[in-house]
């Protein structure tokens, strides 16, 4: 059921990197990054249902085909979400989100673990002011009305779902299993580079197999490659244990919350690059295409950093090399064609991996030991 729901969100991101090759602007960024925080937190809530519920009972794997065939509107409805389809998608996020809730909460009647729902069920309501508000308005106040609603989704994350005579959410109210929930992730950031797979093999087809084309798919496969070995080595391996290991483990899990959409963003921005890299190959570097081929590996590794600090209280110094790198060597791309453009944003990411490889040869695992 798990990898099925996730199915759902391949058809999702390859949606919002279409969209952002259209728009590939500041204004299409923010939008995209807006439209990407709102699928990521419908999977989110989503995905920890299997966790915390039996799905032997027949009503769970009812509930997730519900919340997978709304996410599938709000999918469809993402390409034009900034315009005609804007209250489909709202209405599709606010339908899934408050539905899945008060389902629980009828479910869950007479278990502790209902205060949970009411919790969340409260804030759904709040943010599903500015969400179908936005959906009725154009222009920048669409904009503005959805950032606000993302913003209460998740600092309502954040502080623990604070609701009137109810209070903040405890820590056994929000227990969750590390390994479930790291298992969850990877596979999540899988389906992500599975975007990446599609993107780069339906662009390669598009238009003939000549030798600039097949180089830059073979830049894009092996960034691909490269993206895998970063996450997992180390922190991805170990995320559950950190978890686990931790004082307060919903503290762990709410950061590894943040850092996953922050990586997820830099792929969607890479698969934008890699179908530019292989219609184009040889062509002059726009600073918008150098923004997306450069920026999404750099927030891949933010995000990664960001992951990697939490589990075990520190970052490595070649990600902030890398990041800064990439940033170092953007001026340059002004004279460098597309593909060779990517192809020094993989020689950046490939020594990220090396120097992991070999810190990881030198010295013995260390245990996770997230900040306290």
């Amino acid at each position: 059921m798990d990898l099925f729901l996730d199915l759902v969100f391949v058809f999702a991101l390859f949606r919002l990197s279409q969209g952002l090759l259209e728009h590939l602007n500041w204004s299409g960024a923010f939008q995209t990054l807006l439209l990407l925080l709102a699928m990521w937190r419908v999977w989110t809530a989503t995905a920890v249902i299997s966790d915390r519920f039996d799905s032997r009972r027949p009503a769970i794997p009812v509930l997730v085909i519900g919340c997978m065939f709304g996410s599938m509107v709000l999918a469809a409805a993402t390409p034009k979400a900034f315009g005609e389809h804007g209250l489909l998608f709202a209405g599709a996020y606010v339908a899934v989100q408050i539905g899945r809730s008060l389902f629980l909460v009828i479910v869950t009647r007479g278990d502790k673990r209902q205060r949970l729902e009411i919790r969340e069920l409260f804030w759904y309501g709040v943010s599903a002011v500015p969400w179908l508000a936005g959906g009725v308005v154009q222009g920048w106040p669409r904009g503005v009305l959805w950032a606000l609603a993302v913003a209460v989704d998740y600092a309502a994350i954040r502080f623990r779902w604070p609701t009137p005579r109810l209070g903040r959410a405890s820590a056994v109210d929000l227990s969750v299993s590390g390994e479930y929930l790291a298992e969850r992730y990877r596979q999540f950031f899988i389906i992500a580079l599975g975007e990446l797979i599609l993107t780069t093999g339906l662009a390669f087809t598009s238009d003939g197999f000549e030798a600039d084309r097949s180089a830059a798919a073979a830049v894009a496969f092996t960034t691909t490659v490269l993206l895998w070995r970063i996450y997992i080595h180390r922190a991805g391996e170990v995320l559950d244990e950190a978890v686990a290991a931790a004082p307060d483990p919903s503290r762990v899990a709410v950061s590894a919350f943040y850092a996953h959409p922050v990586m997820i963003a830099g792929i969607v921005a890479i698969s934008v690059g890699d179908e530019l890299i292989i219609d184009h190959p040889l062509e002059h570097t726009p600073p918008a295409w150098a923004a997306v081929i450069l920026g999404g590996p750099a927030l891949f590794l933010a995000g990664r950093a960001i992951l990697e600090y939490e589990v075990f209280g520190r970052v490595s110094r070649n990600r902030v090399a890398g990041i800064l790198v990439l940033a170092a060597i953007s001026p340059a791309t002004i004279l460098l064609p597309p593909v060779l453009v990517a192809a020094a944003a993989a020689l950046v990411l490939a020594a990220v991996a090396v120097s992991d490889a070999a810190r990881a040869r030198g010295r013995p695992p260390e245990p996770p030991s997230p900040p306290g």
